[in-house]
């Protein structure tokens, strides 16, 4: 079976991150989130898959090339052009990436599912497809129930007894709020659906063509499979997920590494002092990370490859990147640290050099060069 993968953002909302990767190549237990996607849609048959890139497209393409590796066929549709050598990102919205890729060549012909490249799910696909071919639908959603108090943040799905969608509500006030069902961002679709998008326009499913169909008054369905979705739209939500998933709440993703100690795992080839730090899992630490006398680190914790965590450093509840060094006596607490930049859980930013501490550097920079 077909899908689509809609990877053409820039991640605004998780800036710095995105600064330098697309938003879908964030990594979650040391792979990129889009990565386990890729593996989810495989297991459930879905082996051809168009992915559309815009912002830093390179990376995406470089990393997952034609998908063999991962036993799937990967086909890029680029949304923007190259000026004086330079990549100009021009991304058409969720639908008009659809859109581009049909009139290019077709690859739309059967019943496809379109999902969102930064987004960690455990969905039964197949069960989903069959509820879809079973309502005779052109256009399903897959919505999941969250807490009223929660419907604030998200897109709310309204539909009848049978499942039809009568309407949305856009982030609504909790007073306001028609159900508690949300748009997870997960789509089926049958291919006479794309002509109800313009061509050459940015064009989005949600906002655009969603509210098409519900006018034209199209079998639009709701449909309702418990899962879990773990969505990374926002700092605090890339924090939250690594924190969830080091505890063992998403059962598709067990940890890599090898557990040395209870809820302790490791790399290869890492140089730990165990006789004089102290761990408390769950933490995993990375290959060749060295971590010195003295050191203190709190689960659910995630260092990357390549760091250097320096004598009497405090890391608790944190998402260390690969070749970060944390300076001595320095403490980390609900954050994340990347590059020379250190995020809190709420996504507020600080230089390192701001906070005069020399505690986030590149630990590639030997130590006898860096700067007082």
């Amino acid at each position: 079976m077909k899908a689509m993968i809609l990877a053409a953002g820039k991640g605004t909302r998780v800036r710095p991150l995105t600064d330098e990767m697309p938003k879908p190549m964030i990594p979650i237990i040391g792979k990129p989130v889009m990565e386990y996607l890729i593996e989810e849609l495989a297991r459930h048959g879905f082996d051809e898959i168009m992915i559309n890139v815009s912002h830093l497209p390179e990376k995406i393409e470089n990393y997952f090339g034609n998908g063999e590796r991962l036993g799937v066929e990967i086909g890029y549709s680029f949304e923007g052009h190259i000026e004086d050598g330079e990549i100009q990102s021009e991304a058409l919205g969720s639908a008009g990436g659809l859109k581009r890729i049909q009139e290019f060549g077709g690859f739309f012909d059967d019943t496809f599912l379109v999902v969102c490249g930064d987004a960690l799910i455990d969905l039964d696909l197949t069960k989903a497809v069959r509820q879809h071919w079973k309502s005779g639908a052109v256009a399903s959603i897959c919505t999941l129930a969250v807490e009223p108090d929660q419907v604030s943040d998200y897109g709310v799905v309204v539909s009848d007894e049978s499942g039809q969608i009568t309407s949305f509500q856009e982030k609504p006030s909790v007073e306001e709020a028609l159900s508690n069902k949300v748009n997870t961002g997960i789509y089926i679709f049958e291919p006479e659906v794309l002509d109800l998008i313009p061509s050459d326009a940015v064009y989005d499913i949600g906002s655009d063509l969603f509210p098409q169909i519900v006018e034209k008054g199209l079998r639009f369905q709701a449909i309702d499979v418990p899962f879990n979705w773990i969505d990374i739209g926002r700092i605090s939500d890339y924090w939250e997920a690594n924190q969830k998933i080091m505890e063992g709440k998403l059962r598709t993703i067990p940890m890599p590494g090898t557990e040395v100690r209870p809820g302790v795992w490791v790399g290869l080839n890492t140089s730990i002092d165990w006789d004089n730090c102290e761990i408390q899992g769950p933490v995993y630490v990375g290959s060749g990370t060295r971590i010195e006398a003295g050191a203190m680190i709190v689960g659910p914790t995630w260092i990357g490859h390549g760091c250097h965590i320096r004598q009497n450093a405090r890391i608790s509840k944190s998402i260390i990147f690969e070749y970060t060094r944390i300076g001595s006596a320095s403490i980390v607490k609900n954050s994340v640290a990347f590059g020379r930049f250190f995020v809190d859980k709420d996504g507020q930013t600080f230089e390192s050099d701001s906070m005069q501490l020399d505690w986030v550097t590149d630990s590639r920079i030997p130590p006898h060069k860096l700067t007082a």
